[in-house]
């Protein structure tokens, strides 16, 4: 078994990067999505939203950000070309969505489909003893239930 500089298996954490990339390409599709609902948004709840949804693409350029080099740190290249992210990723685009309810749908699918990303990756970073990528899931987790339980209020569901 080859240890990489930052003392984890080469070949495991080869492997979770491919995941963290698969992660990366669904954020940059969040983002997107984001910032096309923040700019199309309609409505009473226009002023609300339109906030709202900037303090989330702000914050997913960050996290973007910090996959990137989770990702660098792990020794492999992170994706960075859209077509890229288009093969990879699960997270449903929002085209033209402006209306209020179906705008935060979207963003608590997205969410939804991350958080299913980020546990899958959790689990093997575990595996790995990989604290540095544990910690930044877990993190990621725990604000996004979060979001996505404040959402589901919003629209007057349950989580």
């Amino acid at each position: 078994m080859t240890l990489n500089s930052i003392g984890l298996n080469e070949n495991k954490a080869k492997d979770l990067a491919n995941d963290l990339n698969s992660l990366l390409a669904n954020f940059q599709v969040y983002y997107q999505n984001l910032r096309g609902v923040h700019w199309n948004i309609k409505g009473k709840r226009f002023f609300d939203l339109h906030v709202k949804f900037e303090e989330l693409y702000t914050d997913a350029n960050i996290k973007v950000d910090q996959i990137a080099e989770r990702i660098l740190t792990l020794g492999s290249t992170p994706l960075h070309t859209f077509d890229d992210y288009a093969k990879v990723a699960k997270v449903p685009v929002g085209k033209n969505v402006s209306e209020d309810e179906k705008s935060v749908k979207l963003v608590v699918d997205s969410l939804t489909e991350l958080l299913n990303i980020e546990r899958a990756i959790l689990d093997k970073s575990d595996e790995l003893n990989d604290e540095g990528t544990n910690a930044m899931m877990s993190d990621l987790i725990t604000e996004q239930e979060k979001t996505v339980w404040m959402f589901k209020a919003w629209l007057g569901e349950s989580v």
